[in-house]
C-alpha cells in the first residue's frame, strides 16, 4: 500500500473544524504527517511505567537510568501532541461561537489561535520526520577542505562556524575531536555535536557544498568556485555493537601540527587509525595524550564503519560515503552564491533562500525540514 502524501498543517488543522461539506474528500493520514503512531507510543509509554513499578527495578541502576530516560523522551513526544489536540478542540468551539454570534473579534482570535496552532504543529511534524534508527543520537561532523587551495580552506572554516552558531542556537554541545588548520583556514575538522537528534537533524547535511564568491585572497577580484565536503554519523553507543578487531585495524601515531613555539606537541600523540577491509580512516591529535587521541579516533571509527555497514545493507553506499566523492564540480548537494547575486539553493529538495548571511550565521532549519520532508516522501512512495 502506498502512503498518502503529509498534509499541510493548515488542513490537519482545520479537519476537526471545519463543516462536513467543506472537507476535502482525499483520503488522508490519520498520523500527523503520515509517522505519528499515538497509539503504539501510548502503550510502550504504559509498559515502561509498569516497569518502573516493579520491586527490582534500582537492582540494575544502569539500566534503570535507560528505561527512565526512554520513558522520558516518548513523554515529551507523546505530550504534546495531546496538548495540540485539545488546543484544536477549544478552537473548534471558537469557531462555532464565531459561526453563531457572527462576532468579528471573535474570528480575529480564531486567526491567531490557528497560526498559533499550525506553527505549533509544524515544529512537532518535524520531530516526526525523525523517525530513523539512532536519529535521536549524537553526531559525528567532519568538514574537508576540498578543491579551491586556499580558497577551500578558508570555506570549510566558513561551514565550521556556519553549523557551530547552528549548535549554539539549538543548544547542543561541541567538543573539537580533530582539527587540521592550513593556510586560509582549515583542512579538516572533526566536531561531536551533543543533544537530542543531533544526527537527525545533520544528516541530511552530508554531501559536498559549493561556494561561488569574489575571491578575498584574489589581487584582480575575480570570482571563485570553491567546494568543501560535509559528513554526518551517529554517535555509537555501548548498546550497538560494532566489532573491530585488533587485526583489522592499523594504529600509526605521529607528531600533531601546531602553530609553532610553546604550543609544539614534542610526542607522538596524534593517532591515525586505517581499517584495512573497508579503507576507512580516521584521525585524532587534538589532545596531548595519545591514549585519548586513540580513545576519540576509535569512537569516530566506530561511528563510520556503523555508517558503513548501514549503507552495504541497504544498498545505496552512495548515499552515505558520499565525502568518497570527489570536493568538486557537480557532485554538490547546495551552492552558497555570494556574487554576483547572494542565494543559497538545496540541489536536492530546491529550496533556496536570498538571505544569505542568515545562512552563514547557523539559521539552516528551513533546509534541513525541506530535506527531512522530501526523505520521508521517498521513503512513503
Amino acid at each position: 500500500m502506498t502512503a498518502c502524501a503529509p498534509l499541510s498543517a493548515k488542513e490537519i488543522i482545520c479537519f476537526p473544524i471545519l463543516g462536513p461539506a467543506l472537507r476535502p474528500s482525499r483520503a488522508r493520514s490519520s498520523k500527523p504527517g503520515g509517522v505519528f503512531d499515538p497509539d503504539r507510543l501510548r502503550t510502550e509509554i504504559g509498559q515502561l511505567e509498569n516497569s518502573t513499578a516493579t520491586q527490582d527495578f534500582w537492582q540494575n541502576r544502569e539500566n534503570a537510568e535507560k528505561i527512565l530516560g526512554r520513558l522520558k523522551r516518548l513523554r515529551e513526544r507523546f505530550e504534546p501532541w495531546q496538548k495540540l489536540k485539545g488546543e484544536i478542540e477549544d478552537l473548534d468551539e471558537l469557531y462555532h461561537l464565531a459561526h453563531e454570534s457572527a462576532d468579528e473579534s471573535v474570528e480575529q482570535e480564531l486567526s491567531g489561535s490557528l497560526n498559533e496552532i499550525s506553527v505549533h504543529f509544524e515544529r512537532l511534524r518535524t520531530l516526526e520526520l525523525l523517525g530513523d534508527e539512532l536519529d535521536e543520537s549524537d553526531a559525528i561532523l567532519t568538514i574537508h577542505a576540498g578543491a579551491g587551495g586556499t580558497e577551500a580552506c578558508d570555506w570549510a572554516a566558513m561551514l565550521l562556524r556556519m553549523y557551530t552558531r547552528w549548535a549554539e542556537r539549538h543548544g547542543y554541545g561541541l567538543e573539537t575531536l580533530d582539527l587540521l588548520e592550513a593556510e586560509g583556514g582549515v583542512k579538516s575538522v572533526t566536531l561531536q555535536v551533543t543533544g537530542e537528534y543531533a544526527h537527525g537533524y545533520l544528516k541530511g547535511e552530508t554531501g559536498v557544498h559549493r561556494l561561488v564568491r569574489i575571491s578575498p585572497f584574489d589581487a584582480n577580484a575575480r570570482r571563485h568556485t570553491s567546494f568543501a565536503s560535509v559528513y554526518a554519523s551517529p554517535v555509537i553507543d555501548d548498546e550497538v555493537t560494532v566489532l573491530i578487531r585488533p587485526e583489522d585495524i592499523r594504529v600509526d601515531t605521529y607528531r600533531s601540527q601546531g602553530a609553532g613555539g610553546q604550543k609544539v606537541n614534542k610526542t607522538d600523540s596524534a593517532v591515525r587509525i586505517t581499517h584495512l577491509e573497508t579503507g576507512i580512516v580516521v584521525q585524532c591529535q587534538n589532545e596531548r595524550s595519545q591514549y585519548k587521541n586513540k580513545a576519540n579516533a576509535m569512537k569516530v571509527l566506530r561511528s563510520r564503519l556503523y555508517e558503513h555497514l548501514k549503507a552495504e545493507k541497504e544498498k545505496e553506499n552512495a548515499k552515505f560515503l558520499q565525502e568518497k566523492k570527489d570536493i568538486s564540480w557537480g557532485n554538490q548537494i547546495r551552492s552558497y552564491v555570494f556574487q554576483p547575486y547572494t542565494m543559497v539553493k538545496d540541489h536536492r529538495t530546491k529550496h533556496e533562500t536570498g538571505n544569505i548571511q542568515s545562512v552563514m550565521d547557523g539559521d539552516i532549519d528551513a533546509f534541513i525540514e525541506e530535506y527531512l520532508k522530501l526523505a520521508w516522501a521517498s521513503k512513503a512512495s
